[in-house]
């Protein structure tokens, strides 16, 4: 399995946390030197000028938004002081945390968006099960996406459900989804990284959520690193789907991750729901 997949996942899901290279190289499954190569032939980057990248584009995007206290957003981009903060932030962007505050624009900044991971279709994919799906009612962390970029923020998504997750009134069982939802003819769609509750009356308003009606799905295994996930998604939508006879039911699809899934290393499986009819 491709390790620069697993460290860009890990990465992403754990942005807000302090990363090393050993901890990285270790969910990767391979040396520091192995991970060094790799991910640089991958992605064109060394693996902690990346994580800087990708930290400090996040905390331009707080600072336009109007982020008040600029040392907790040091703090949650891992430099230990303002003072190393700005200095950071002044070498990477050529202007200062204040300046982009006060100006709220990005657009001559240099962002560093997240890295899609491997969407290649798979070789073989085990024939899926049918289920006959009941109603749920799902809560969580929405964002809205378009099929262009994949989605490429849902692992740091999930970074963000896991923080507030104990904060969804109503919650049952210790199942979470991921819902793909609302999708319109310009290829944007909603996802929800969520729980299923009771009902939504006495949900904050910070927490989006979606009806998802009694459906049959065609149900599938994905056992692999959790990086790997777009390659199955992909292998069925155009390659099962189309050979199969069926045609996708106009409701939500979604991932199912019980007790088995790690949020921390990736490992554990998960199950995906693909609405069908005949």
């Amino acid at each position: 399995m491709n390790p620069a997949q697993k460290a860009l996942w890990y990465i992403e899901s754990h942005l807000a946390e302090a990363l090393t290279l050993d901890e990285i190289a270790a969910i990767a499954d391979v040396s520091r030197f192995h991970l060094v190569r790799a991910f640089a032939a991958a992605t064109g980057f060394s693996v902690m000028r990346y994580v800087r990248a990708r930290r400090l584009s996040e905390a331009a995007r707080a600072l336009a938004c109007g982020a008040p206290d600029i040392l907790t957003l040091a703090l949650d981009a891992d430099y230990g002081s303002h003072e190393a903060f700005t200095r950071a932030f002044r070498d990477h962007f050529g202007v200062t945390p204040e300046r982009v505050r006060a100006t709220t624009c990005l657009d001559r900044l240099k962002l560093q968006e997240p890295i899609m991971m491997d969407s290649t279709a798979l070789d073989h994919l085990k024939p899926p099960r049918f289920e006959a799906g009941k109603p749920l009612l799902v809560a969580g962390v929405g964002e809205r996406y378009n099929h262009e970029n994949g989605g490429a923020g849902i692992p740091n998504q999930w970074q963000r459900f896991h923080q507030v997750v104990d904060n969804i009134p109503g919650r049952i069982g210790k199942v979470a989804y991921g819902v793909c939802c609302n999708g319109d003819d310009a290829g944007n769609f909603d996802y929800i990284a969520g729980v299923e509750v009771a009902d939504f009356s006495d949900l904050p308003r910070e927490f989006s959520r979606v009806r998802i009606p009694a459906q049959r799905y065609a149900v599938f295994t994905h056992r692999e690193h959790i990086s790997t996930i777009r390659r199955t998604v992909n292998t069925i939508w155009n390659h099962w789907l189309p050979a199969s006879g069926m045609t996708a039911a106009d409701a939500p699809s979604f991932e199912r991750y019980d007790e088995k899934f790690d949020p921390l290393t990736g490992h554990g499986g998960l199950e995906i729901w693909v609405p069908v009819r005949e």
